[in-house]
């Protein structure tokens, strides 16, 4: 390791070497001459003079790239595509004159870029599974637990804690669905030449125009693509950037959301992230159970939200068919915003994982709130009995102030019930509205909500994804 150099904690500290593989040199190079072969052999099959031996040339050296070749060419060059197609005709003597025959600098560089967005998307969307499931299994797991539900931050109408996790799953199921979208979207630059007229490619086949319509739909199938985009400048869209970091930056956005209320609900101990044996908490107080995962996530998340716009603000300042002004932007802001949720994903995978749930801590937080939760079925007990529905509200609300007050200024528990119970105007003895505090009773729907949601919408979407579950998360720190 260099000690003396800028290190990126992206690829030391959070993400996975499967997303950092995709934004590698081999990674990209590679899928340079993959394109290149692809170009080759398509136009040899247009009826251009290149031989099989040149296209057999070409694939022998698909994967052992000279790099200290191309590198001392650039330095002579300061052009990194010509450097790699002297570098290629190097090691490929008998096809160095049709390497890149007919091509612009960006038919290697867009549809790469393409080509790497789509398998980081493919790699992000089995992780955001991964993550569904564990909170399914999670949600499933604690359906009939109840506990308190907030608004504001502040003591709501009971759910259970199962249910709450939906609420997590919804978001990511939402961002799956966008995932789909944007990869069932995604052409291929193709091969458009200089400002995007293909005229190279007309002058090549003699002006015949039904074989460069050709050349497209050939080099996107021999790719992997069902299609290339129709028209464009010399680059593709700078907006697909944006609409696949976008998405990305949503995936982020989800992440933080649960992160967020596992930090919460950890203040309260009533849920845990993982914690280590030998886990450290605070190199001051030894008794902390920080969150530190969950506080990753959402560090991580801010990143990637604000880097999404990069790409949407570059795709604004694209002068006509093509400037330069996104090159550098694009090499930082794709890349790391990739490799940030990637590292965001593992982490979650790994706390939802473990999350620690303590039963008792929860019904005790529920029961001191629950007389209050309670007040409306009291007061329709009371209507029942013969009592005047706005004059029972009135004193429940009077009760209700009296009891919060003694709470919040003399630390007392909560003694609501005992005040209903000594007001005439209630029917309900002590005991009776004892007996009424059950917290099943205030949840609602909520056990057959999750119920209905993961066998009618979660289940049937993972089984879709059987092959990719089971993902497990390595964190490095």
């Amino acid at each position: 390791m260099n000690y003396d150099g800028y290190t990126s904690p992206l690829s030391q500290r959070y993400a996975s070497k499967q997303m950092q593989y995709l934004f590698s040199q081999n990674k990209k190079f590679r899928t340079w001459r993959r394109l290149w072969i692809a170009l080759a052999e398509t136009e040899k099959e247009l009826g251009l003079n290149i031989s099989q031996e040149q296209i057999d040339e070409l694939k022998a050296h698909q994967d052992d790239i000279n790099y200290e070749d191309a590198m001392e060419r650039e330095k002579a060059v300061r052009h990194d595509v010509m450097s790699h197609v002297y570098a290629y005709g190097l090691q490929c003597p008998k096809a160095k004159g049709i390497i890149h025959l007919g091509a612009t600098s960006c038919y290697v560089g867009d549809n790469t870029d393409i080509i790497i967005m789509r398998d980081a998307l493919v790699l992000v969307r089995s992780k955001v599974v991964n993550v569904i499931a564990r909170l399914a299994a999670f949600a499933e797991k604690y359906k009939d637990v109840p506990t308190l539900a907030f608004t504001h931050f502040q003591p709501a109408q009971p759910t259970t804690v199962g249910k709450r996790a939906t609420l997590w799953i919804n978001e990511f199921m939402m961002d799956l669905e966008d995932i789909n979208y944007v990869l069932s979207s995604l052409k291929l630059l193709g091969s458009k030449g200089t400002t995007g007229t293909q005229a190279s490619f007309l002058e090549l086949f003699d002006g015949d125009e039904e074989k460069v319509d050709r050349i497209d739909p050939m080099i996107a199938k021999k790719m992997g693509f069902d299609a290339c985009y129709p028209v464009s400048g010399q680059t593709y869209s700078r907006k697909v950037d944006a609409r696949v970091m976008n998405v990305v930056s949503q995936v982020a956005c989800s992440a933080h959301k649960m992160s967020n209320d596992i930090r919460l609900l950890q203040h309260l101990k009533e849920v845990e992230e993982p914690f280590e044996k030998n886990q450290i908490g605070s190199s001051a107080m030894a008794y902390k159970r920080n969150p530190m995962r969950s506080e990753r996530i959402a560090s991580l998340a801010r990143y990637v939200m604000v880097d999404a716009m990069n790409p949407a603000i570059t795709s604004s300042v694209q002068w006509f068919e093509r400037t330069l002004d996104d090159s550098a932007n694009r090499r930082l802001s794709i890349a790391e915003g990739f490799l940030a949720v990637d590292g965001i994903l593992d982490l979650c995978m790994n706390v939802t994982d473990g999350l620690q749930v303590y039963p008792k801590v929860i019904d005790r937080h529920l029961r001191a709130e629950l007389p209050f939760m309670a007040t409306e079925n009291i007061m329709m007990d009371a209507v029942k009995a013969g009592g005047d529905r706005q004059e029972m509200h009135e004193k429940i609300r009077t009760l209700s102030m009296e009891a919060g007050r003694a709470v919040k200024e003399e630390g007392r528990d909560n003694n609501l019930l005992e005040l209903i119970a000594e007001d005439p105007a209630f029917p309900q003895t002590r005991e009776e509205l004892e007996a009424a505090m059950q917290p099943e009773r205030y949840v609602g729907r909520a056990p057959r909500q999750v119920e209905k949601y993961l066998e009618e919408v979660v289940k049937p979407l993972l089984s879709a994804y059987t092959e990719e579950l089971g993902m497990t998360a390595e964190i490095s720190v």
